[in-house]
């Protein structure tokens, strides 16, 4: 299938695992650039964690690699070394999130690449970045967490707490296509490449900025508060008869309408509740104010008011809930793919940002292992025959 899309033309060579780097590739992928990913010949270890399927291939796998080609290749053969030059020559763009030794050793780094394409775009992606004292130590979205601060404040007061959802690994990915979109654009200008550099804990540094800036200027030490605000209230998870709801309210004109709402306009001239922070701080009260008028009110009930109060409101879901959401089904913002040996379709998230005039789809599923590598290395100059030597001598 042709690719197609405001990066058509454009082709990445992908060597990332588990989160930020698939990711990336990913969404450069939905935009039409031609991503091939880079598999081992027996498959990486991100596409068997989390088996949906009869192979042992994982959701989070066919999640992040749709629209992607696969190739493999073993790095360790001495062919293989022929195989990436080829590739790195027709690219645009290679992303690896490898250590700085081993793109050297494979000659990924960027003076390789840049051997033999000039113009070649490398966006590398690393848990602390290239240089400092941590350059050469592994890590994963949790490390991000735990040492940019945010371990530290999520949570009830106790044992820090990660957030399940991998923000760290999702903002550097978010992070390095802004960059490797910059990079091209100065390239169509300049015709000069570059290197893009995205960490981990650069992203969580720069999530955490605000709490960093605060503590730093006016020495406020932040302590665990569980769902609550810092900086507001109500602005909490609370439960009615039936289920829990979020509410979040900031601003006086805000606070006033909530507050007439629950029947405590005493609240809206009380000095204790006379600003954002002076209400969170104080939010022991506003919340139990909120616990009284929920005790005799459904989730739906609740928020139907809150909306009409033009108060920010919502259901806690579970993920079936999620998937049977009319929102979600109206905005169609989640498709379903067949893939080889998953006993029913895989649901994928759909592009989450639309463009009007050059939208991105999905146009295929994520590969099965190896499944494009004779297609590829027919387009990188191999015949038949050299393809056929390769695999005798299991390189691909």
């Amino acid at each position: 299938m042709p690719d197609k899309g405001p990066l058509s033309g454009i082709r990445v060579i992908d060597f990332g695992r588990y989160i930020a780097a698939p990711y990336c590739g990913m969404l450069l992928a939905d935009m039409g650039a031609d991503v091939i990913r880079v598999d081992r010949r027996e498959g990486s270890e991100d596409r068997y964690l989390a088996p949906i399927t009869e192979d042992g291939e994982g959701s989070g796998f066919l999640s992040l690699n749709r629209n992607k080609r696969s190739l493999t290749l073993d790095p360790a053969k001495r062919e293989s070394a022929e195989v990436i030059q080829r590739l790195g020559k027709r690219a645009d763009v290679v992303l690896a999130n490898l250590p700085i030794d081993v793109l050297r050793k494979m000659r990924l780094d960027y003076d390789s690449l840049r051997a033999v394409k000039p113009d070649i775009i490398l966006a590398r992606i690393s848990a602390f970045g290239p240089d400092g004292p941590y350059a050469n130590r592994v890590g994963f979205d949790m490390v991000a967490q735990a040492m940019s601060g945010a371990m530290a404040l999520t949570g009830f007061p106790g044992t820090p707490m990660r957030a399940l959802i991998p923000f760290e690994d999702y903002g550097t990915a978010l992070h390095t296509a802004f960059g490797v979109m910059v990079a091209l654009y100065h390239r169509q200008r300049t015709g000069e490449g570059q290197i893009v550099d995205g960490s981990l804990l650069a992203t969580g540094i720069t999530f955490a900025q605000g709490l960093l800036a605060e503590r730093a200027v006016i020495g406020v030490e932040r302590k665990q508060k569980g769902n609550a605000s810092f900086y507001a209230a109500p602005a909490d998870a609370y439960q009615a008869q039936d289920g829990w709801i979020v509410v979040s309210v900031v601003g006086e004109e805000m606070f006033a309408r909530w507050a007439r709402l629950v029947g405590r306009e005493d609240f809206i001239a009380d000095p204790r509740f006379a600003t954002d922070l002076l209400r969170a701080d104080h939010s022991d009260i506003i919340t139990a104010a909120m616990n009284a008028w929920l005790k005799i009110r459904t989730s739906t009930q609740a928020i139907a008011e809150l909306e009409t109060a033009r108060i920010p409101a919502g259901p806690v879901l579970n993920l079936d809930q999620v998937m049977a959401d009319p929102q979600v089904k109206a905005r169609k913002l989640l498709q379903s793919f067949e893939y080889p040996g998953a006993p029913s379709p895989v649901p994928l998230a759909t592009i989450p940002v639309q463009l009007s005039v050059t939208p991105g789809e999905i146009r295929r599923r994520a590969p099965t292992l190896g499944e494009h590598t004779d297609q590829i290395l027919k387009e990188i100059g191999y015949s038949e025959q050299e393809i056929a030597e390769l695999r005798k001598g299991e390189v691909v």
